[in-house]
């Protein structure tokens, strides 16, 4: 078995062409540091290695688990983070969110922000480090938050990302005000479920599902309170999903926030949104 040989593997398996060699690269990468220049500097991966590539290969089309489940990794914005099935695996999308509040940071010297809803913290850990920001994370989930610290820790992001218990607002004292709030929350009706691809479904739900129709309930949820946590002149930020910018720009300004933007992703789907506090 060769390196190509095994990328056939994922492409007999369903798997398109670019994605198997991608996904390929990432194996090489995590379990064995191997990457594109030492291939061609001539270095060779050992039979052993080559053997273990393979079974990690044929596990992935057998079972259908992303890969980043199967290297314990996720790249996200040049930076290595842990992940397992209890968090999300963090997205090109979601760079987006980070970029927008990461310059309205910057642009006005905020010094405080809550992010609703951590996960992994990929969120968090990539604000504090971009940015000269205290970021609180909160997460329901035990497991998501230990991984989320370990994702702080790595970073060295002491102090700068930190995390806690909290559903929401439930765990975030009535003394403690931040100059922004960030989410990108459980967006996707319970009702699609059965419609998204595979590898989304090795997701926690808890993470990916909405109760409602519309899939707002956590926008409504953040929103609704808002005001109570924020600092005068605050900001909220949002990842959205998809035909859910017109519905949160809404709640927005129904809950008087304005000075809304709304950022549009590669595929022209409107995914990012932001908003000030207008009184």
């Amino acid at each position: 078995m060769n390196i190509k040989q095994i990328t056939n593997i994922l492409i007999d398996g369903g798997v398109s062409t670019d994605e198997a060699k991608a996904e390929i690269r990432i194996m090489l990468d995590n379990f064995f540091n191997y990457d594109f220049k030492k291939e061609v500097l001539g270095e060779k991966l050992t039979d052993e290695q080559l053997h273990f590539l393979e079974e990690k290969t044929l596990y992935r089309v057998k079972t259908g688990l992303p890969v980043q489940y199967i290297t314990g990794f996720a790249d996200f914005m040049g930076e290595k983070f842990i992940v397992n099935k209890d968090v999300l695996i963090p997205r090109d999308e979601t760079e987006l969110l980070v970029r927008e509040s990461v310059r309205i940071i910057n642009e006005n010297n905020l010094e405080s922000v809550l992010e609703v809803g951590a996960g992994s913290g990929c969120i968090s850990c990539m604000c504090a480090k971009l940015a000269d920001v205290q970021v609180l994370g909160v997460d329901i989930s035990n497991d998501a938050l230990h991984i989320a610290i370990d994702n702080a820790t790595r970073l060295n992001l002491f102090n700068k990302a930190i995390f806690r218990k909290s559903d929401v607002y439930s765990k975030v004292y009535d003394y403690e005000k931040f100059n922004m709030i960030i989410s990108n929350p459980p967006y996707i009706p319970l009702k699609d479920k059965t419609s998204l691809q595979k590898e989304v479904q090795f997701e926690p739900d808890t993470a990916l599902f909405t109760k409602d129709d519309l899939g707002l309930e956590f926008y409504e949820r953040i929103i609704k309170d808002a005001h109570k946590y924020l600092l005068p002149n605050g900001w909220v930020a949002f990842e959205l999903g998809v035909n859910q910018a017109l519905h949160v720009k809404n709640l927005l300004e129904n809950s008087n926030f304005g000075h809304i933007n709304i950022i549009e992703d590669l595929a022209g789907i409107e995914r990012v949104i932001s908003a000030q506090i207008t009184v």
